[in-house]
């Protein structure tokens, strides 16, 4: 029975690593997010969006209204918006989208 078992057991082969896809290419611009925010809250939203690893950065752009500004790499605007996401069940606030610019009309 032992010697049945061994030998329907099959060894596998260890997996190659994967080989990491061509970079890509670095932005030109960032993107912007508004986010107004209770003024207590502040901090937190610091230590939250800071727990993210440099996924993105803020500044404070009105201190009396808590209007920040979020910055971040346009490659990762579905990460930033998922840890957002998550950040506003912990702390309160509201997201306003950045315009994106607008191409000048040709003469």
């Amino acid at each position: 029975m032992a010697q049945r078992m061994s030998q329907s057991v099959r060894k596998s082969r260890p997996r190659r690593p994967r080989r990491p896809g061509p970079p890509l290419p670095p932005p030109r611009l960032s993107s912007c997010l508004y986010v107004r925010i209770a003024s207590c809250d502040v901090a937190m939203f610091r230590f939250l969006l800071e727990a993210h690893d440099n996924l993105a950065l803020f500044t404070v752009l009105d201190r009396h209204e808590a209007l920040l500004k979020v910055v971040h790499s346009p490659h990762q605007e579905r990460a930033v918006r998922r840890a957002l996401a998550e950040m506003c069940e912990t702390v309160p606030f509201t997201i306003i989208d950045f315009p994106s610019p607008v191409a000048a009309p040709a003469s």
